[in-house]
């Protein structure tokens, strides 16, 4: 930040991120809701660099960089979640081709699942979110036979172990059941490939199909299956905030 005429004004580059228009972003500087690389700015004549600077809004940093992307995608059955296969079977490429922007996957899903992937060229955040300490959390629907017994949950969360180790659910519940087809509903924040499958299998209960619904503060909702969307700047904000950025 600076107070000479380079850089970008900073309402601008608020307003350019999303957050809102011009005339209400001077309104969240003079309030004190804006601090640029840790420090509060309280003028309008602030310029910034927004290649560098780091912005946050009541706590949350801001996306300012313009050549980073960050999609949301709901992958249909069938798709190997790589840009590409040498046994010419669909990937993510096939729905992300439009995309200018060479893209990464953050973490993967096993062919036969469904549902949130996560895609952006910010490579920083992609590492961070695929690193198993930050712990972020990953919620599933599972579909398997019932009954579901009444201490399974407790299970779950108690902890189970498996060939690689003990592993264990942050949260369960029944999400909807007809006669013998039951959704549960799973939410842990580890990635060992095909943990959730692997875990209801352990404990009894094979999974049929399987979705993931969220990943960290992004959720699924009613995005088709096959199609992309670009994450809001309150989706990034979090994300950032998940992992300490």
């Amino acid at each position: 930040m600076n107070q000479t005429n380079e850089g970008v004004r900073l309402q601008k580059v608020l307003a350019e991120a999303g957050i809102a228009s011009r005339r209400a972003c001077e309104d969240l500087i003079a309030a004190g809701r804006v601090t640029v690389d840790g420090e509060k700015v309280t003028w309008f004549g602030a310029r910034v660099d927004p290649q560098t600077a780091v912005i946050h809004v009541d706590g949350k940093r801001i996306p300012t960089r313009t050549e980073l992307r960050y999609y949301a995608l709901n992958k249909p059955r069938g798709v190997v979640s790589t840009m590409s296969d040498p046994r010419g079977r669909k990937t993510l490429i096939d729905y992300v081709g439009d995309v200018p922007e060479r893209l990464f996957h953050v973490g993967r899903l096993d062919t036969e699942t469904e549902g949130l992937i996560l895609l952006t060229n910010d490579g920083e955040l992609a590492n961070r979110l695929m690193h198993p300490s930050y712990g972020v959390s990953k919620t599933y629907l599972a579909e398997v036979h019932g009954p579901i017994d009444r201490d399974l949950g407790r299970r779950l969360k108690k902890g189970v172990k498996l060939a690689d180790g003990f592993a264990k659910a942050d949260a369960f519940r029944i999400f909807d059941q007809v006669g013998k087809r039951v959704l549960v509903e799973v939410t842990l924040h580890e990635g060992r490939k095909h943990i959730v499958r692997r875990l209801l299998a352990e404990v009894g209960y094979p999974v049929q199909q399987l979705a993931r619904i969220e990943f960290g503060p992004v959720k699924l909702g009613r995005l088709k299956s096959g199609t992309i969307r670009a994450l809001t700047t309150k989706e990034i904000g979090e994300l950032y905030a998940a992992v300490e950025l």
